[in-house]
């Protein structure tokens, strides 16, 4: 049972560059401009139209952009729930003029042993994590700590949570590992496991339906979980919207600041109405895509998003409905 019908997300890419060369990673290889203020606010008018309630400002890295406070600003004027996710290079920079502004935060450390983590990212930015967390609690901020998961650093959990998450009081987000254009990966069956147990832990979060996603082989051609395209714009840095999402991009639409009525073309739908069954589906498990996927419907997935949803919410002290 489809519980919304429109899109309730929007990957507004700032920019595909990044100052980090992380290996399972392929965006910041791209050549990129940057969003431009104008179009970004000619855009979030039209985002609101389309009932999208959360953007998601990413790239590359979305420190980079100068204008991050002021694109922040806006989409919170109209609003909407904003997530920036850094490698914390920038933030320590630029952390006082974006206090208030980031209703998620997330700071990436993939290893909580300096070396492995520098290592991963092609670049030293542990200690900068490790002061950003220090200067954003010290704003009142309370950010979250997103681990990607490896078969080679899940046995770090345990150190991360108790070293760096328990003593800042963070919630530590499992982000298992994808694989999308030969880059990222896979995980085991035991591995698996091992993910379902530690998110029953305290201050861990972990989407159950990604892990039974996996356990079934990702999303399915002929029988699609994946909602992609009606949930959730892609908007590149070109000012174009992507579809039917960034990792396939098979098309790309320039927007000329008429993004609502765009998306409501017969010929963008066309491509909507594809999500999911294109060749190139079969057997995908991308969580930027399938986190809303699974909460639009009323099915297995749904069920079993639904506690680690609510614990979030417990843990953070807010009952934000996202979606």
């Amino acid at each position: 049972m489809r519980l919304v019908s429109h899109p309730v997300l929007c990957n507004y890419y700032l920019t595909y560059r990044c100052n980090a060369t992380c290996g399972f990673c392929d965006i910041w290889e791209r050549p990129s401009p940057y969003v431009t203020l104008e179009n970004f606010r000619q855009n979030v008018s039209d985002l609101k139209a389309l009932g999208v309630k959360v953007i998601d400002f990413t790239g590359g890295e979305p420190l980079l952009h100068r204008q991050l406070d002021q694109l922040l600003r806006e989409a919170k004027d109209q609003g909407m729930i904003t997530t920036v996710t850094t490698n914390g290079l920038l933030y320590p920079k630029h952390a006082e003029k974006l206090s208030g502004l980031i209703d998620m935060l997330h700071f990436s450390l993939d290893s909580p042993i300096r070396e492995e983590h520098d290592k991963s990212r092609g670049v030293k930015c542990f200690d900068k994590v490790i002061e950003s967390i220090a200067i954003a609690r010290r704003l009142g901020e309370r950010p979250d700590i997103l681990f990607t998961v490896f078969e080679e650093n899940i046995h770090q959990i345990k150190q991360l949570r108790e070293d760096i998450c328990l003593p800042n009081d963070l919630v530590l987000i499992l982000n298992p590992v994808f694989s999308y254009n030969e880059v990222g990966g896979n995980l085991s069956a035991s591995a698996l496991s091992e993910l379902t147990r530690w998110g029953k832990q305290k201050n861990v979060y972990l989407n159950d339906a990604f892990v039974q996603l996996r356990i079934d082989g990702g999303n399915h051609v002929e029988d699609p979980i994946c909602k992609a395209a009606s949930t959730t714009l892609v908007i590149s840095p070109e000012n174009k919207l992507v579809l039917p999402c960034y990792h396939l991009g098979l098309k790309e639409f320039p927007i000329e600041g008429k993004l609502k009525v765009l998306y409501q073309s017969e010929e963008v739908q066309k491509l909507v109405a594809l999500e999911g069954r294109l060749p190139a589906c079969e057997g995908c498990a991308i969580n930027c895509y399938m986190q809303p996927s699974f909460a639009v419907e009323m099915n297995r997935y749904w069920w079993k998003a639904l506690p680690s949803t609510l614990k979030y919410n417990r843990i953070k002290g807010t009952w934000k409905q996202m979606f």
